[in-house]
Formats: structure tokens, C-alpha cells, sequence
């Protein structure tokens, strides 16, 4: 656990105090950030990912078994996806939240995309999240009712020609959302998404940002001029599974510096 984390449990900010979380893709990027917030929050967190080095080391850092567990998982593979249900009713009780963050891309067009390379982006971005999301949400049951957040994208409104199978499974993911906060809400489970635009992963300091025409790109179509912190998601992300969005379900949060509202470029100077 971070100073920051610590001084803010400290000061009493436990917003998901007693919560138990379910987050996949948890050992790097967004994903991780949002496992650092939830901790900080108060609640128990289950790291998900493939990434089973990532994974150990933040899990011990965010506080060991008796706050942060990990469990390699393929989310595509449902008895993957229940062995990490299964973690967190042993490991802590049970599930209130999810939040399904896994995510792969594969850039290729429409005439040059494979068959095996289409299934695999779905099969993780849009399979996993229905598949982690309904055992989530039967685990919840047992609880009384919970809050599900699939991450979503600007690219499930605009997207490149480039990004065929990804922008399809984020398509995906908002109506997965809305049939799911539909079929949940008798239920009291809450199912909401989170839309980010351009933020600053390692992923993107190693591509867009390293190449100036691209970067300088990025920046013309956000109106705010500067990207989005893994950490600003990750806000928004608490702020759903919390009491505070009580009322709130079937929506998706758009957080992208103003990107899905511009209807020009905006001058960028450096």
C-alpha cells in the first residue's frame, strides 16, 4: 500500500468499507489502479489476470490474503471465472462488486483481420465480461444484491477501421450492460459501465505516445488537451459501487476529456 493509500484509509475515506470486489485484468493499467482505490476504500479486492507475476506482486503489496488475493484467470474460460468466485466466498465471504476490466486488442482491418484473431478479442472482452458478470451476480444473490461495472470505450461510439474485433466487443459491452441492469434489477444488483477515452497506460506511453504525430492526434480530438489517469477511472469506478450511485444503473460514464462531444480539432502547440 501506497503513503496516499494509507493516509487516506487513515482519515477515514471507506466509501467500500466491507465490500468484497471482484476486478479483472487487475495487475496492470486501469485495472490496477481501480484494485488500489478499492483497497483504499475499505474494500477486500480478488485480482484476475493471466498475469500471474503482476498479479502476486500487487496483491501482496496491496495489503496480502487478508485484504488482496490472486487468482490466474482467463476470463474467457468459465472454469476459470468461477475458480475466482470461488476465491472470494472462501477467501472473504463472498461478492459485492465486479468489475470487469480485461481487455485485449488486435489491429487489422475488416479485410485483413483473421477468424481465430476476431474470436479472441471477443472471446476476452465481451464473453469474459458476460461470463465473470453472471457468476458475479449469482454470487451476489447470496448477498443480498451487489453492483457489476463493465469497462466500456469511447470506440463503442467512434472507432478506427483498424480496430475491428475490439470496437465490436465494446459495442457489445454496452448492451450487455443494459440487458444485464434489466435482468438484475429485481435482484438489487446494480450494472453499470465506464467509457474512458484516451488514459495514460503503459500500453499507451509505449505506442501513441511515443510517436509525435500520433500523440499530437490524440490531443486535437480532446477538447480538455491533455489524457486521462488510470487513477481518474478508477474514481469513477468506486463512485459506482458505491451508495452514492444507489440509484444509478444501465448507465455508462463517459471519461474522455470531452472527446464524444467535439465536432472539430482543437490546436495543439506542442
Amino acid at each position: 500500500m501506497t503513503v496516499k493509500e494509507a493516509v487516506r484509509q487513515a482519515e477515514g475515506a471507506t466509501k467500500l468499507a466491507g465490500k468484497i470486489a471482484v476486478i479483472s485484468g487487475a495487475a496492470q493499467g486501469i485495472g490496477e489502479a481501480i484494485a488500489r482505490e478499492f483497497v483504499a476504500e475499505g474494500a477486500r479486492v480478488v485480482i484476475a489476470d493471466i498475469q500471474e507475476r503482476k498479479g502476486q506482486a500487487l496483491a501482496v503489496e496491496l495489503g496480502g490474503n487478508d485484504v488482496c488475493r490472486y487468482v490466474s484467470c482467463d476470463v474467457s474460460q468459465s472454469a476459470d471465472v468461477n475458480k475466482v468466485i470461488d476465491c472470494a466466498e472462501r477467501s472473504f465471504g463472498g461478492v459485492d462488486i465486479v468489475v470487469n476490466n480485461s481487455g485485449i486488442n488486435h489491429n487489422a482491418t475488416i479485410l485483413e483481420i483473421s477468424e481465430q484473431d476476431f474470436d479472441r478479442v471477443i472471446a476476452t472482452n465481451l464473453k469474459g465480461a458476460f461470463l465473470l458478470g453472471q457468476a458475479g451476480a449469482r454470487a451476489m444473490l447470496k448477498r443480498g444484491g451487489g453492483s457489476i461495472i463493465n469497462m466500456s470505450s469511447i470506440n463503442a461510439i467512434v472507432c478506427s477501421p483498424h480496430i475491428v474485433p475490439y470496437a465490436v466487443s465494446k459495442g457489445g459491452i454496452n448492451q450487455l450492460t443494459s440487458v444485464m441492469a434489466l435482468g438484475l434489477a429485481d435482484h438489487n444488483i446494480r450494472v453499470n459501465g465506464v467509457g474512458p477515452g484516451s488514459i495514460e497506460t503503459d500500453l499507451l506511453r509505449s505506442t501513441i505516445m511515443l510517436d509525435a504525430a500520433a500523440y499530437k492526434g490524440v490531443l486535437a480530438r480532446t477538447p480538455m488537451k491533455r489524457l486521462g489517469q488510470p487513477r481518474e477511472i478508477a474514481r469513477i469506478c468506486v463512485f459506482l459501487a458505491s451508495d452514492d450511485a444507489s440509484y444509478i444503473t444501465g448507465e455508462t460514464i463517459y471519461a474522455d476529456g470531452g472527446r464524444l462531444r467535439l465536432a472539430y480539432t482543437v490546436p495543439i502547440d506542442h
